[in-house]
């Protein structure tokens, strides 16, 4: 399974795609939108898993989604926050 985080750094102002673990992004997006959908992209390249979105500048996970053949933990639909 390949998990991702779509992360902001503080002052940057692209958006950072990397797998968890990783070192460096795997790429760099000018919209979270944009990262959001490259994320989704690599994991279901591998295998699926979790994509984690970040607030911006740094912020806590704000929205998580299972991307398939990935297994989500919860038996309920994803809620929008």
């Amino acid at each position: 399974m390949a998990n991702y985080h779509v992360t902001q750094k503080k002052g940057q102002d692209g958006w950072n795609v990397q797998k968890e673990g990783g070192k460096k992004a795997s790429a760099i997006a000018s919209t979270q939108k944009q990262a959001e959908q490259l994320a989704k992209q690599f994991s279901s390249n591998n295998g699926g898993g979790e994509v984690r979105i970040h607030r911006p500048n740094g912020g806590p996970i704000r929205d998580s989604d299972t991307v398939k053949p990935g297994n989500d933990p919860k038996s309920v639909k994803d809620t929008k926050f």
